[in-house]
């Protein structure tokens, strides 16, 4: 079954765990303490990529989610672009890609923890009639979260996060882009209430509704922890093809902010 190209285009990453056919830092003392989210920034050193993978969630940090490597690993910046450069922060995050220029940085994939509902069947029988399709949407019904923390010098994150702020907004009536020569088309962009986690954030919903799958939208969200971002990607796959409303995984922001603390 092929679907929309707008969801291939930048679910890749996150839906490859699920082997479906559907769709194929912690700032350091000094910048803690500056009371203006500045002047400490400036001054900042990047955290190296040993000391991100210290500070990324890891295996048995979220309650109800399994936590490993990003299978199929995170595109190569220079393989994802839109057709207007002022849109590259939105479909980069999108694909999990960290904003601007990091001196370093870290991905894992969280994936929620459900059993699978036809583990319950004893044979095609129980499934007939319909069940099926139900079971199936049922199973692919969990949140899949993309976490990527990178690490700037001086004010490389706010810097970062800004080009994403404003770009949800240059964006917000859509764009195509294209990953790895696969091309897709999202129809627009919008700002949603972010988790307030952080010194500063920005939380967006990118979604196509041109297909006849109707709308398919990916979220995401890129929160400031002193000189480091975290960048969250979620999709949710059962949520989509049934038009259940979905978010970035609160529970995968809280357990990764509590590690940037």
């Amino acid at each position: 079954m092929k679907r929309s190209s707008g969801v291939r285009l930048c679910a890749t990453a996150a839906v490859s765990v699920l082997s479906l056919a559907l769709i194929t830092g912690c700032s350091d003392g000094g910048s803690k303490d500056s009371g203006d989210g500045k002047g400490g920034e400036s001054a900042a050193k990047a955290l190296s990529a040993a000391e991100l993978k210290q500070l990324i969630i890891a295996k048995g940090e979220v309650p109800g989610y399994k936590v490993g490597p990003v299978e199929g690993g995170i595109p190569d910046k220079t393989k994802v672009k839109s057709d207007d450069a002022q849109c590259d922060p939105v479909l980069r995050a999108l694909t999990g890609i960290a904003p601007g220029e990091p001196a370093a940085n870290t991905s894992r994939m969280a994936t929620e923890d459900k059993k699978d509902p036809t583990d319950k069947a004893t044979s095609l029988d129980d499934l007939a009639d319909g069940k099926f399709e139900d079971a199936l949407n049922e199973s692919m019904d969990l949140d899949v979260t993309v976490v990527t923390l990178a690490s700037y010098d001086g004010d490389g994150a706010e810097s970062a996060l800004k080009s994403v702020t404003d770009a949800v907004k240059s964006c917000s009536g859509g764009f195509s882009g294209e990953q790895d020569g696969e091309k897709g088309k999202f129809t627009k962009v919008a700002e949603e209430k972010s988790s307030g986690t952080g010194d500063e954030s920005v939380a967006f919903t990118a979604t196509n509704d041109s297909g006849k799958d109707g709308a398919l939208p990916l979220h995401a969200e890129v929160v400031r922890h002193g000189n480091t971002l975290a960048t969250y990607t979620t999709i949710n796959i059962g949520a989509m093809m049934t038009k259940k409303a979905y978010t970035v995984s609160a529970p995968v922001i809280k357990a990764q902010a509590a590690k940037l603390k």
